[in-house]
Protein backbone atom coordinates (compact mmCIF):
# COMPACT_ATOMS: atom_id res chain seq x y z
CA UNK A 1 0.00 0.00 0.00
CA UNK A 2 3.04 2.35 0.78
CA UNK A 3 4.16 1.59 -2.37
CA UNK A 4 1.21 2.68 -4.35
CA UNK A 5 0.71 5.82 -2.98
CA UNK A 6 4.23 6.74 -3.31
CA UNK A 7 3.71 5.84 -7.41
CA UNK A 8 0.40 7.72 -7.41
CA UNK A 9 2.45 11.04 -6.17
CA UNK A 10 5.56 10.17 -8.10
CA UNK A 11 3.38 9.95 -11.56
CA UNK A 12 1.00 13.18 -10.67
CA UNK A 13 4.05 15.05 -9.76
CA UNK A 14 6.06 14.01 -12.93
CA UNK A 15 2.73 14.52 -15.40
CA UNK A 16 2.17 18.12 -14.41
CA UNK A 17 6.07 18.98 -14.31
CA UNK A 18 6.24 21.40 -11.30
CA UNK A 19 7.70 21.21 -7.80
CA UNK A 20 5.28 19.40 -5.13
CA UNK A 21 3.73 22.20 -2.83
CA UNK A 22 3.77 22.41 0.92
CA UNK A 23 -0.18 21.08 1.28
CA UNK A 24 0.71 18.55 -0.92
CA UNK A 25 3.95 17.67 0.81
CA UNK A 26 2.41 17.60 3.89
CA UNK A 27 -0.87 15.55 2.90
CA UNK A 28 1.70 13.34 1.46
CA UNK A 29 3.71 13.13 4.63
CA UNK A 30 0.20 12.57 6.41
CA UNK A 31 -1.01 9.71 4.43
CA UNK A 32 2.47 8.57 4.85
CA UNK A 33 2.55 8.86 8.70
CA UNK A 34 -1.15 7.25 8.76
CA UNK A 35 0.20 4.55 6.56
CA UNK A 36 3.30 3.65 8.81
CA UNK A 37 0.95 4.41 12.17
CA UNK A 38 -1.35 2.38 10.78
CA UNK A 39 1.40 -0.67 9.90
CA UNK A 40 3.01 -0.40 13.34
CA UNK A 41 -0.09 -0.51 15.09
CA UNK A 42 -1.21 -3.69 13.58
CA UNK A 43 2.19 -5.17 13.88
CA UNK A 44 2.33 -4.09 17.78
CA UNK A 45 -1.35 -5.22 17.92
CA UNK A 46 -0.49 -8.76 16.24
CA UNK A 47 2.57 -9.42 19.18
CA UNK A 48 0.93 -8.19 21.78
CA UNK A 49 -2.26 -9.80 21.66
CA UNK A 50 -0.70 -13.31 20.46
CA UNK A 51 0.91 -12.94 24.08
CA UNK A 52 -1.57 -11.96 26.01
CA UNK A 53 -3.82 -15.42 24.25
CA UNK A 54 -0.81 -17.19 24.43
CA UNK A 55 -0.85 -16.80 27.91
CA UNK A 56 -4.47 -16.67 28.50
CA UNK A 57 -4.38 -20.16 27.01
CA UNK A 58 -1.80 -21.39 28.59
CA UNK A 59 -3.46 -20.39 31.65
CA UNK A 60 -6.76 -21.66 31.18
CA UNK A 61 -5.59 -24.95 29.84
CA UNK A 62 -3.10 -25.32 33.26
CA UNK A 63 -6.16 -24.50 35.49
CA UNK A 64 -8.81 -27.08 33.59
CA UNK A 65 -6.02 -29.86 33.98
CA UNK A 66 -5.74 -29.32 37.20
CA UNK A 67 -9.11 -28.99 38.65
CA UNK A 68 -9.64 -32.28 36.44
CA UNK A 69 -6.99 -34.37 37.65
CA UNK A 70 -8.45 -33.33 41.19
CA UNK A 71 -11.73 -34.68 40.25
CA UNK A 72 -9.77 -38.19 39.10
CA UNK A 73 -8.13 -38.36 42.05
CA UNK A 74 -11.44 -37.92 44.42
CA UNK A 75 -12.60 -40.62 41.64
CA UNK A 76 -10.13 -43.18 41.78
CA UNK A 77 -9.79 -42.95 45.82
CA UNK A 78 -14.07 -43.59 45.66
CA UNK A 79 -12.98 -46.80 43.07
CA UNK A 80 -10.32 -47.86 45.22
CA UNK A 81 -13.22 -47.66 48.45
CA UNK A 82 -15.72 -49.76 46.62
CA UNK A 83 -13.12 -52.21 46.13
CA UNK A 84 -12.24 -52.56 49.20
CA UNK A 85 -16.05 -52.42 50.57
CA UNK A 86 -16.07 -55.79 48.44
CA UNK A 87 -12.43 -57.14 49.96
CA UNK A 88 -13.70 -56.64 52.98
CA UNK A 89 -17.34 -57.90 51.95
CA UNK A 90 -15.16 -61.54 51.38
CA UNK A 91 -13.30 -61.20 54.27
CA UNK A 92 -16.22 -60.90 56.86
CA UNK A 93 -18.27 -63.46 54.77
CA UNK A 94 -15.79 -66.53 54.46
CA UNK A 95 -19.05 -69.23 54.35
CA UNK A 96 -20.77 -66.75 52.05
CA UNK A 97 -22.35 -68.95 48.53
CA UNK A 98 -21.41 -68.13 45.02
CA UNK A 99 -24.96 -66.79 44.57
CA UNK A 100 -24.53 -64.66 47.38
CA UNK A 101 -21.35 -63.32 46.43
CA UNK A 102 -22.27 -62.92 42.65
CA UNK A 103 -25.34 -60.80 44.25
CA UNK A 104 -22.74 -58.63 46.14
CA UNK A 105 -20.36 -58.01 43.08
CA UNK A 106 -23.60 -57.29 41.36
CA UNK A 107 -24.52 -54.65 43.94
CA UNK A 108 -21.53 -53.42 43.64
CA UNK A 109 -20.96 -52.89 40.00
CA UNK A 110 -24.66 -51.36 39.60
CA UNK A 111 -24.48 -48.90 42.11
CA UNK A 112 -21.61 -47.14 41.90
CA UNK A 113 -21.03 -47.42 38.03
CA UNK A 114 -17.20 -47.51 38.45
CA UNK A 115 -16.08 -50.19 36.85
CA UNK A 116 -17.24 -51.99 33.50
CA UNK A 117 -16.87 -55.36 35.09
CA UNK A 118 -15.92 -56.70 38.57
CA UNK A 119 -14.85 -59.79 39.66
CA UNK A 120 -13.00 -61.63 42.54
CA UNK A 121 -9.72 -64.17 41.47
CA UNK A 122 -8.60 -66.35 44.30
CA UNK A 123 -4.86 -66.61 45.33
CA UNK A 124 -4.43 -69.23 42.86
CA UNK A 125 -5.04 -66.61 39.74
CA UNK A 126 -8.40 -68.15 39.04
CA UNK A 127 -11.75 -66.57 38.49
CA UNK A 128 -14.51 -67.61 41.83
CA UNK A 129 -17.34 -64.99 40.61
CA UNK A 130 -17.84 -62.14 37.78
CA UNK A 131 -20.24 -59.38 37.31
CA UNK A 132 -21.60 -59.47 34.94
CA UNK A 133 -21.83 -62.90 34.75
CA UNK A 134 -22.38 -62.36 30.86
CA UNK A 135 -18.61 -62.72 31.03
CA UNK A 136 -17.44 -66.31 30.88
CA UNK A 137 -14.66 -66.66 33.01
CA UNK A 138 -15.74 -67.65 35.98
CA UNK A 139 -13.58 -70.82 37.18
CA UNK A 140 -10.62 -69.97 34.47
CA UNK A 141 -7.19 -68.65 35.69
CA UNK A 142 -6.15 -65.49 34.16
CA UNK A 143 -2.86 -65.62 32.70
CA UNK A 144 -2.49 -61.80 31.62
CA UNK A 145 1.04 -60.48 32.30
CA UNK A 146 -1.88 -57.57 35.01
CA UNK A 147 -3.57 -60.57 36.18
CA UNK A 148 -0.66 -62.01 37.34
CA UNK A 149 1.48 -58.94 38.62
CA UNK A 150 -1.74 -57.87 40.65
CA UNK A 151 -2.10 -61.52 42.22
CA UNK A 152 2.11 -61.11 43.01
CA UNK A 153 1.56 -57.94 44.27
CA UNK A 154 -1.08 -58.35 47.51
CA UNK A 155 -1.34 -54.83 47.39
CA UNK A 156 -3.57 -52.22 45.40
CA UNK A 157 -2.88 -52.31 42.15
CA UNK A 158 -3.50 -49.97 38.98
CA UNK A 159 -2.33 -51.60 35.61
CA UNK A 160 -1.56 -49.94 32.51
CA UNK A 161 -4.06 -50.67 29.35
CA UNK A 162 -4.02 -54.27 27.63
CA UNK A 163 -5.83 -56.78 26.26
CA UNK A 164 -7.56 -58.85 28.20
CA UNK A 165 -8.78 -62.65 28.33
CA UNK A 166 -11.97 -61.25 26.47
CA UNK A 167 -10.34 -59.11 23.52
CA UNK A 168 -11.17 -56.05 25.31
CA UNK A 169 -8.45 -53.09 25.58
CA UNK A 170 -8.71 -52.33 29.64
CA UNK A 171 -7.42 -50.76 32.53
CA UNK A 172 -7.11 -53.30 35.80
CA UNK A 173 -7.70 -51.93 39.03
CA UNK A 174 -7.75 -53.88 41.99
CA UNK A 175 -7.97 -54.72 45.84
CA UNK A 176 -6.39 -57.56 47.79
CA UNK A 177 -8.67 -60.05 49.81
CA UNK A 178 -7.40 -61.30 53.08
CA UNK A 179 -9.42 -63.81 55.51
CA UNK A 180 -9.68 -62.85 59.21
CA UNK A 181 -6.25 -64.70 59.62
CA UNK A 182 -4.50 -62.20 57.31
CA UNK A 183 -4.21 -64.66 55.01
CA UNK A 184 -4.06 -63.62 51.89
CA UNK A 185 -7.06 -65.07 49.67
CA UNK A 186 -6.46 -63.18 46.29
CA UNK A 187 -8.09 -59.89 44.72
CA UNK A 188 -10.98 -57.67 43.89
CA UNK A 189 -10.80 -56.53 40.30
CA UNK A 190 -12.53 -53.60 38.86
CA UNK A 191 -11.94 -53.08 34.94
CA UNK A 192 -12.43 -49.95 32.69
CA UNK A 193 -13.29 -51.09 29.03
CA UNK A 194 -11.29 -48.02 27.21
CA UNK A 195 -13.77 -48.78 23.60
CA UNK A 196 -16.97 -48.51 25.22
CA UNK A 197 -18.76 -46.01 27.54
CA UNK A 198 -16.41 -46.02 31.02
CA UNK A 199 -16.40 -43.82 33.74
CA UNK A 200 -13.89 -41.68 32.20
CA UNK A 201 -16.35 -40.31 29.21
CA UNK A 202 -19.13 -40.40 31.90
CA UNK A 203 -17.57 -38.40 34.14
CA UNK A 204 -15.70 -36.05 31.73
CA UNK A 205 -18.49 -36.24 29.01
CA UNK A 206 -18.49 -36.41 25.35
CA UNK A 207 -17.43 -33.24 23.79
CA UNK A 208 -13.88 -34.04 23.86
CA UNK A 209 -12.97 -31.57 21.28
CA UNK A 210 -14.66 -27.81 21.29
CA UNK A 211 -14.74 -25.52 18.24
CA UNK A 212 -11.26 -23.89 18.92
CA UNK A 213 -9.73 -27.33 18.20
CA UNK A 214 -9.16 -27.49 22.27
CA UNK A 215 -8.97 -31.42 23.53
CA UNK A 216 -7.62 -32.78 26.84
CA UNK A 217 -6.07 -36.78 27.03
CA UNK A 218 -4.94 -38.80 29.89
CA UNK A 219 -1.96 -41.12 30.35
CA UNK A 220 -0.81 -43.58 32.43
CA UNK A 221 2.38 -44.04 34.44
CA UNK A 222 4.24 -45.47 31.58
CA UNK A 223 3.12 -42.93 29.08
CA UNK A 224 0.19 -44.93 26.91
CA UNK A 225 -3.08 -43.24 26.07
CA UNK A 226 -6.07 -44.17 29.06
CA UNK A 227 -8.09 -41.73 27.21
CA UNK A 228 -8.18 -39.45 24.37
CA UNK A 229 -10.53 -37.79 21.29
CA UNK A 230 -9.46 -40.81 18.90
CA UNK A 231 -10.59 -44.12 20.21
CA UNK A 232 -7.97 -45.44 17.43
CA UNK A 233 -5.08 -43.78 19.52
CA UNK A 234 -5.78 -45.78 23.31
CA UNK A 235 -3.39 -47.73 24.18
CA UNK A 236 -0.25 -46.12 22.50
CA UNK A 237 2.78 -45.07 23.97
CA UNK A 238 3.27 -41.16 23.52
CA UNK A 239 6.30 -41.15 26.26
CA UNK A 240 8.20 -39.74 23.63
CA UNK A 241 6.02 -36.23 23.92
CA UNK A 242 7.90 -33.61 25.77
CA UNK A 243 4.90 -33.18 28.39
CA UNK A 244 4.08 -36.94 28.95
CA UNK A 245 7.67 -37.43 30.01
CA UNK A 246 7.33 -34.84 32.83
CA UNK A 247 4.05 -36.05 33.57
CA UNK A 248 5.79 -39.24 34.05
CA UNK A 249 8.81 -37.30 36.42
CA UNK A 250 5.99 -36.24 38.67
CA UNK A 251 5.87 -32.40 37.04
CA UNK A 252 2.84 -30.40 36.77
CA UNK A 253 3.06 -26.78 34.52
CA UNK A 254 1.90 -25.79 30.64
CA UNK A 255 4.05 -24.89 27.75
CA UNK A 256 4.06 -25.16 24.28
CA UNK A 257 4.95 -28.37 22.87
CA UNK A 258 5.52 -30.36 19.08
CA UNK A 259 3.20 -33.63 20.01
CA UNK A 260 3.96 -37.16 18.14
CA UNK A 261 2.59 -35.99 14.99
CA UNK A 262 4.29 -32.68 14.70
CA UNK A 263 1.55 -30.41 15.64
CA UNK A 264 2.22 -27.40 17.71
CA UNK A 265 -0.17 -26.92 20.33
CA UNK A 266 -0.43 -24.78 24.24
CA UNK A 267 -0.68 -27.08 26.92
CA UNK A 268 -1.39 -26.79 30.22
CA UNK A 269 -0.66 -30.64 32.48
CA UNK A 270 -1.02 -32.04 35.95
CA UNK A 271 -0.38 -35.16 37.92
CA UNK A 272 -3.03 -37.25 39.25
CA UNK A 273 -2.08 -37.95 42.92
CA UNK A 274 -3.64 -41.61 43.93
CA UNK A 275 -2.69 -43.41 40.80
CA UNK A 276 0.20 -41.91 39.20
CA UNK A 277 -1.49 -41.10 35.85
CA UNK A 278 -1.89 -37.57 33.93
CA UNK A 279 -3.67 -35.18 32.21
CA UNK A 280 -2.79 -32.85 29.71
CA UNK A 281 -5.26 -30.04 27.62
CA UNK A 282 -4.18 -28.25 24.75
CA UNK A 283 -4.96 -26.02 22.22
CA UNK A 284 -3.66 -25.80 18.40
CA UNK A 285 -1.12 -22.86 18.29
CA UNK A 286 -3.00 -22.73 14.28
CA UNK A 287 -6.02 -21.69 15.41
CA UNK A 288 -4.42 -18.79 17.86
CA UNK A 289 -3.06 -17.45 15.04
CA UNK A 290 -6.69 -17.59 12.78
CA UNK A 291 -8.01 -15.17 15.97
CA UNK A 292 -5.17 -13.22 15.70
CA UNK A 293 -5.70 -12.58 11.74
CA UNK A 294 -8.99 -11.92 12.39
CA UNK A 295 -8.57 -9.59 14.80
CA UNK A 296 -5.89 -7.40 12.70
CA UNK A 297 -8.46 -7.71 9.56
CA UNK A 298 -10.90 -6.54 11.43
CA UNK A 299 -8.35 -3.69 13.05
CA UNK A 300 -7.52 -2.57 9.31
CA UNK A 301 -11.06 -2.11 8.46
CA UNK A 302 -11.53 0.37 11.53
CA UNK A 303 -8.56 2.48 10.80
CA UNK A 304 -9.41 2.50 6.94
CA UNK A 305 -11.49 5.85 7.80
CA UNK A 306 -10.55 9.07 6.17
CA UNK A 307 -6.87 10.46 7.12
CA UNK A 308 -7.85 13.07 9.28
CA UNK A 309 -10.24 11.18 11.75
CA UNK A 310 -7.57 8.55 11.60
CA UNK A 311 -5.07 10.63 12.74
CA UNK A 312 -7.09 12.73 15.59
CA UNK A 313 -8.19 9.21 16.72
CA UNK A 314 -5.37 6.65 16.30
CA UNK A 315 -4.48 6.58 19.92
CA UNK A 316 -7.87 6.49 21.48
CA UNK A 317 -8.46 3.60 19.45
CA UNK A 318 -5.18 2.03 19.91
CA UNK A 319 -5.86 2.10 23.22
CA UNK A 320 -9.66 1.30 22.93
CA UNK A 321 -8.61 -1.92 21.01
CA UNK A 322 -6.39 -3.20 23.81
CA UNK A 323 -9.36 -2.61 26.25
CA UNK A 324 -10.79 -5.48 25.82
CA UNK A 325 -8.33 -7.88 25.91
CA UNK A 326 -6.66 -6.66 29.09
CA UNK A 327 -10.01 -6.90 30.81
CA UNK A 328 -10.14 -10.41 29.61
CA UNK A 329 -6.63 -11.18 30.54
CA UNK A 330 -7.62 -9.75 34.23
CA UNK A 331 -10.49 -11.76 34.63
CA UNK A 332 -8.93 -15.34 32.92
CA UNK A 333 -6.45 -13.92 36.09
CA UNK A 334 -9.02 -13.58 38.81
CA UNK A 335 -10.70 -17.02 37.62
CA UNK A 336 -7.95 -18.69 37.72
CA UNK A 337 -7.22 -17.63 41.35
CA UNK A 338 -10.96 -19.22 42.13
CA UNK A 339 -11.79 -15.13 42.90
CA UNK A 340 -15.28 -13.58 42.12
CA UNK A 341 -14.92 -11.33 39.91
CA UNK A 342 -17.45 -8.81 37.07
CA UNK A 343 -17.29 -10.63 33.64
CA UNK A 344 -15.43 -7.74 31.21
CA UNK A 345 -19.00 -7.56 29.04
CA UNK A 346 -20.57 -4.98 26.96
CA UNK A 347 -23.79 -5.55 25.18
CA UNK A 348 -23.49 -3.41 22.18
CA UNK A 349 -19.46 -3.29 22.40
CA UNK A 350 -17.91 -2.22 19.36
CA UNK A 351 -15.14 -4.58 18.48
CA UNK A 352 -16.95 -7.35 17.56
CA UNK A 353 -13.82 -10.04 17.71
CA UNK A 354 -13.45 -8.95 21.02
CA UNK A 355 -16.70 -9.39 22.13
CA UNK A 356 -17.02 -12.80 20.64
CA UNK A 357 -13.89 -13.90 22.20
CA UNK A 358 -14.85 -12.63 25.64
CA UNK A 359 -18.17 -14.20 25.41
CA UNK A 360 -16.46 -17.42 24.17
CA UNK A 361 -13.69 -17.34 27.00
CA UNK A 362 -16.70 -17.01 29.44
CA UNK A 363 -18.52 -19.31 28.37
CA UNK A 364 -15.54 -22.07 28.79
CA UNK A 365 -14.76 -20.57 32.24
CA UNK A 366 -18.43 -20.63 33.45
CA UNK A 367 -18.49 -24.19 32.02
CA UNK A 368 -15.69 -25.54 34.14
CA UNK A 369 -16.93 -24.04 36.47
CA UNK A 370 -20.03 -25.61 37.03
CA UNK A 371 -18.36 -28.91 35.89
CA UNK A 372 -16.27 -28.50 38.87
CA UNK A 373 -19.05 -27.90 41.16
CA UNK A 374 -20.93 -30.64 40.25
CA UNK A 375 -18.28 -33.37 40.35
CA UNK A 376 -17.22 -31.73 43.78
CA UNK A 377 -20.82 -31.90 44.99
CA UNK A 378 -20.74 -35.73 43.43
CA UNK A 379 -17.73 -36.46 45.34
CA UNK A 380 -19.14 -35.54 48.27
CA UNK A 381 -22.40 -36.91 48.23
CA UNK A 382 -23.98 -40.38 48.79
CA UNK A 383 -25.90 -41.24 45.29
CA UNK A 384 -28.65 -43.34 46.91
CA UNK A 385 -29.47 -41.35 50.25
CA UNK A 386 -28.72 -37.62 49.13
CA UNK A 387 -26.56 -37.83 52.05
CA UNK A 388 -23.25 -36.30 52.13
CA UNK A 389 -20.39 -39.39 51.93
CA UNK A 390 -17.48 -40.57 53.99
CA UNK A 391 -15.22 -38.59 52.81
CA UNK A 392 -16.97 -35.16 53.59
CA UNK A 393 -17.69 -36.97 56.93
CA UNK A 394 -14.11 -37.76 57.54
CA UNK A 395 -12.94 -33.57 55.96
CA UNK A 396 -15.52 -31.95 58.81
CA UNK A 397 -13.85 -34.36 61.22
CA UNK A 398 -10.82 -33.67 60.62
CA UNK A 399 -11.16 -29.92 60.31
CA UNK A 400 -13.10 -29.86 63.62
CA UNK A 401 -9.95 -31.44 65.61
CA UNK A 402 -7.65 -29.13 64.04
CA UNK A 403 -9.89 -26.45 65.24
CA UNK A 404 -10.32 -28.48 68.73
CA UNK A 405 -13.80 -27.41 68.35
CA UNK A 406 -15.73 -30.39 70.79
CA UNK A 407 -18.54 -32.74 68.82
CA UNK A 408 -20.51 -36.19 69.25
CA UNK A 409 -20.33 -38.75 67.07
CA UNK A 410 -23.49 -41.23 66.64
CA UNK A 411 -22.78 -44.37 64.35
CA UNK A 412 -25.83 -46.34 64.21
CA UNK A 413 -25.97 -49.80 61.58
CA UNK A 414 -29.47 -51.08 60.80
CA UNK A 415 -30.06 -54.34 62.70
CA UNK A 416 -30.37 -57.76 60.64
CA UNK A 417 -30.13 -55.21 57.12
CA UNK A 418 -28.95 -58.55 55.06
CA UNK A 419 -32.23 -60.18 55.90
CA UNK A 420 -34.10 -58.00 54.47
CA UNK A 421 -31.68 -57.78 51.12
CA UNK A 422 -32.07 -61.40 51.61
CA UNK A 423 -35.76 -61.67 51.49
CA UNK A 424 -37.27 -58.90 49.93
CA UNK A 425 -34.76 -57.99 47.33
CA UNK A 426 -32.27 -55.08 47.24
CA UNK A 427 -34.41 -52.22 45.71
CA UNK A 428 -36.15 -52.66 48.88
CA UNK A 429 -33.14 -52.26 50.78
CA UNK A 430 -32.37 -49.20 48.86
CA UNK A 431 -35.57 -47.82 49.91
CA UNK A 432 -35.58 -48.58 53.11
CA UNK A 433 -31.93 -46.96 53.66
CA UNK A 434 -33.77 -44.00 52.09
CA UNK A 435 -36.32 -43.85 54.70
CA UNK A 436 -34.16 -44.01 57.30
CA UNK A 437 -32.34 -41.07 55.83
CA UNK A 438 -35.34 -39.15 55.71
CA UNK A 439 -35.85 -39.73 59.46
CA UNK A 440 -32.72 -38.71 60.01
CA UNK A 441 -32.97 -35.44 58.27
CA UNK A 442 -35.90 -34.44 59.92
CA UNK A 443 -34.27 -35.63 63.33
CA UNK A 444 -31.37 -33.66 63.50
CA UNK A 445 -30.60 -29.62 63.92
CA UNK A 446 -29.82 -27.75 60.89
CA UNK A 447 -26.40 -26.96 61.36
CA UNK A 448 -25.55 -31.13 62.29
CA UNK A 449 -24.31 -33.43 59.73
CA UNK A 450 -25.63 -37.10 58.58
CA UNK A 451 -23.63 -39.11 56.85
CA UNK A 452 -24.32 -42.64 54.64
CA UNK A 453 -20.55 -44.14 56.22
CA UNK A 454 -21.09 -47.57 53.83
CA UNK A 455 -23.68 -49.80 53.40
CA UNK A 456 -26.50 -49.69 56.01
CA UNK A 457 -24.18 -47.70 58.45
CA UNK A 458 -24.50 -44.22 59.17
CA UNK A 459 -22.73 -41.43 61.03
CA UNK A 460 -24.54 -38.46 62.46
CA UNK A 461 -21.68 -35.26 63.42
CA UNK A 462 -23.29 -33.21 66.47
CA UNK A 463 -21.09 -30.16 66.54
CA UNK A 464 -20.66 -28.44 70.12
CA UNK A 465 -22.75 -31.74 71.98
CA UNK A 466 -21.85 -33.46 74.18
CA UNK A 467 -22.29 -37.15 75.46
CA UNK A 468 -25.59 -36.83 77.33
CA UNK A 469 -27.34 -34.29 74.47
CA UNK A 470 -25.89 -37.26 71.63
CA UNK A 471 -27.69 -39.68 73.32
CA UNK A 472 -30.69 -38.46 73.73
CA UNK A 473 -30.71 -37.25 70.01
CA UNK A 474 -29.90 -41.06 69.59
CA UNK A 475 -32.65 -42.64 71.35
CA UNK A 476 -35.21 -40.06 69.96
CA UNK A 477 -33.87 -41.64 66.12
CA UNK A 478 -33.95 -45.36 67.70
CA UNK A 479 -37.03 -45.06 69.05
CA UNK A 480 -38.85 -43.01 65.79
CA UNK A 481 -37.59 -45.79 63.08
CA UNK A 482 -38.79 -48.29 65.34
CA UNK A 483 -42.37 -46.70 65.01
CA UNK A 484 -41.90 -45.43 61.69
CA UNK A 485 -43.30 -47.34 58.74
CA UNK A 486 -41.20 -48.61 56.12
CA UNK A 487 -41.11 -50.10 52.43
CA UNK A 488 -40.30 -53.49 54.00
CA UNK A 489 -43.58 -53.53 55.59
CA UNK A 490 -41.72 -54.68 59.06
CA UNK A 491 -40.79 -53.22 61.52
CA UNK A 492 -36.91 -51.75 61.01
CA UNK A 493 -34.59 -51.37 64.36
CA UNK A 494 -31.36 -49.57 64.60
CA UNK A 495 -28.31 -50.11 67.57
CA UNK A 496 -26.13 -47.00 67.86
CA UNK A 497 -22.93 -46.20 69.35
CA UNK A 498 -21.88 -42.47 70.94
CA UNK A 499 -18.40 -41.38 71.17
CA UNK A 500 -17.46 -37.59 71.92
CA UNK A 501 -14.48 -35.66 71.29
CA UNK A 502 -12.27 -34.74 73.00
CA UNK A 503 -14.45 -36.74 75.60
CA UNK A 504 -13.46 -40.38 74.68
CA UNK A 505 -10.70 -39.62 72.45
CA UNK A 506 -7.76 -36.95 70.58
CA UNK A 507 -7.70 -37.70 67.43
CA UNK A 508 -10.58 -38.68 64.69
CA UNK A 509 -9.91 -42.30 64.00
CA UNK A 510 -9.51 -43.15 67.83
CA UNK A 511 -12.56 -41.77 68.35
CA UNK A 512 -14.46 -43.17 65.51
CA UNK A 513 -13.23 -46.54 66.17
CA UNK A 514 -14.56 -46.59 69.60
CA UNK A 515 -18.05 -45.51 68.60
CA UNK A 516 -17.97 -47.84 66.08
CA UNK A 517 -17.11 -50.50 68.79
CA UNK A 518 -19.48 -49.35 70.93
CA UNK A 519 -22.40 -50.13 68.47
CA UNK A 520 -20.99 -53.60 67.91
CA UNK A 521 -21.51 -53.68 71.65
CA UNK A 522 -24.77 -52.79 71.20
CA UNK A 523 -25.72 -55.18 68.57
CA UNK A 524 -24.03 -58.06 70.94
CA UNK A 525 -26.40 -57.13 73.93
CA UNK A 526 -29.49 -57.78 72.05
CA UNK A 527 -29.54 -54.75 69.16
CA UNK A 528 -32.59 -51.85 69.03
CA UNK A 529 -30.31 -49.81 71.45
CA UNK A 530 -27.83 -47.14 72.39
CA UNK A 531 -24.15 -47.64 73.95
CA UNK A 532 -21.93 -45.18 74.62
CA UNK A 533 -17.94 -45.54 73.92
CA UNK A 534 -16.12 -47.29 76.71
CA UNK A 535 -18.82 -48.57 78.61
CA UNK A 536 -20.78 -51.80 78.93
CA UNK A 537 -24.27 -50.38 79.09
CA UNK A 538 -25.67 -47.22 78.74
CA UNK A 539 -28.79 -47.69 81.69
CA UNK A 540 -27.27 -44.89 83.72
CA UNK A 541 -28.17 -42.23 80.79
CA UNK A 542 -30.76 -44.08 79.29
CA UNK A 543 -32.93 -43.74 82.70
CA UNK A 544 -33.10 -40.15 82.75
CA UNK A 545 -34.84 -39.76 79.38
CA UNK A 546 -38.50 -39.37 79.60
CA UNK A 547 -39.37 -42.34 76.87
CA UNK A 548 -36.60 -45.09 78.19
CA UNK A 549 -37.93 -48.26 77.89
Amino acid sequence: MLEQVISIIYASVTRRKYKLTLPMLLSALTALAVLLTLVVTLTASYHSQRQSLYDTTLQLNNTSATRMSLTMDSLFQSMHASLQTASAFLRDNPSLSEAGVLDHLEYSRKTSSYFNSIFWVNNKGIVKSISPPAIALKGKKLTTQASQEALAAKAPYVSTPYISATGRLIVLITEPVFDKQGSYQGYIGGTIYLHEKNILSTIFGSNLIDSAGSYFYVVDTTGKLVFHPDPDLLGDDVSANDVVRKLMKGFNGEEKVINTQGETFLAGFSNVTSNGWGIVVQSPVETIYEQLNRQIRSTAIYMGLPFLIIMLLAMFIARRLAMPFAALADYIGHAADGQSFSPPIKRNHWNREAFVLTQTVLGAVESMRKQSEELTHAALVDPLTGLLNRRALEEEMSKRAENEEPFSLVVLDIDRFKCVNDTLGHQVGDEVLKSLADVLNHSVRAHDMCCRFGGEEFVILLPGSGVEEAFHLAERIRLTIEKTATPANRVITVSLGIAAYPQHAADTNTLFKLADEALYAAKEAGRNRTMLAGQASSSDLQSKLPFSR
